[in-house]
């Protein structure tokens, strides 16, 4: 009994070691610096993509395209190359960074059913951003795709659609989609965000000014999600592939209605204060 109650000691002592081993792990702080590099390279990304659209409705050239057309764009000039590089390896740390949050709970979400929820929403993120590395990758070696957004939102949801359940799947992502939008809007709202920043770094007036940026960049994100899952339940509904978008997609249909040029700068203002709330989280969010 003696030998069976020491080994059942031993084996909780080694289980011990490990979960204090995956803490250490978990609270490295070059996983810290794979955040922050993440989040300049989320907010370059953004940024391109707003500047582009500012340019389209200022009548200056630019396009209506998501993040992977904007490096496409870059891809095309002469320092691209190395920016799309830089922004791959961003990319890769933001997914790091956020998988470590899932699995290592740097947030301290906990395994309750919300912080299970969240978690996962890491690991989506992780995934998101695993892909955008490997899109810029492929330009990079000159295998990219020139298919946009909207064009691979659709044959996606073509392809899913001949699934069994396909059309409830389609509008599942929609409503995935809409459910980040009001998420969006609820940090908008709220401004909780805050609450991970070292504020002591910041003083009154900058902080109150890098809330308001990122209220109005989350709101365009609200505006941005809300088009897409609107049109993924549109698109299950109707049984009409067609009727999906991608972030481009998204842009476009501001431009193509009334007041066009006026609501797609307006957007992509938006768009380009979330670039700068992201900059504002590389530096004093608490990763």
């Amino acid at each position: 009994m003696s030998a069976l109650v020491s080994s059942y000691d031993h084996g909780e002592g080694i289980a011990d070691a490990a979960v204090a081993k995956s803490r250490r792990v978990g609270r490295s702080p070059w996983l810290g610096w794979l955040g922050r590099a993440g989040l300049v390279a989320k907010g370059v990304s953004y940024a391109l993509v707003g500047v582009l659209a500012i340019a389209l409705a200022s009548g200056l050239g630019g396009r209506a395209t998501g993040r992977e057309g904007a490096l496409e764009v870059l891809a095309g000039e002469a320092y691209g190359k190395a920016l799309i590089a830089a922004l791959a390896f961003g990319f890769g740390a933001y997914a790091l960074w956020r998988l470590a949050q899932a699995i290592f709970d740097r947030e301290g979400e906990g395994t309750d059913g919300v912080g299970i929820a969240k978690r996962l929403g890491y690991v989506a993120r992780a995934l998101l951003y695993g892909a955008l590395a490997a899109t810029a990758l492929t330009l990079l070696d000159g295998t990219g795709s020139d298919t946009s957004e909207t064009a691979e939102a659709r044959e996606t949801t073509a392809e899913v659609l001949t699934w069994p359940g396909g059309r409830w799947l389609v509008a599942a992502a929609g409503l995935g989609f809409l459910v980040a939008a009001v998420f969006n809007g609820y940090r908008a709202s709220t401004q909780k965000f805050e609450e991970k920043w070292y504020v002591d770094d910041l003083g009154h007036r900058t902080q109150r000014v890098l809330a308001a940026l990122g209220s109005i960049g989350l709101l365009a994100r609200f505006v941005v999600f809300g088009l897409i899952g609107l049109f993924l339940v549109k698109a299950a509904y109707e049984y009409d592939p067609r009727e999906a978008i991608g972030l481009d997609g998204a842009l476009r249909k501001l431009v193509d209605g009334a007041y066009g040029g006026a609501l797609l700068g307006t957007l992509a203002a938006g768009v380009l204060c979330y670039a700068l709330f992201c900059f504002a989280e590389a530096r004093y969010r608490r990763v």
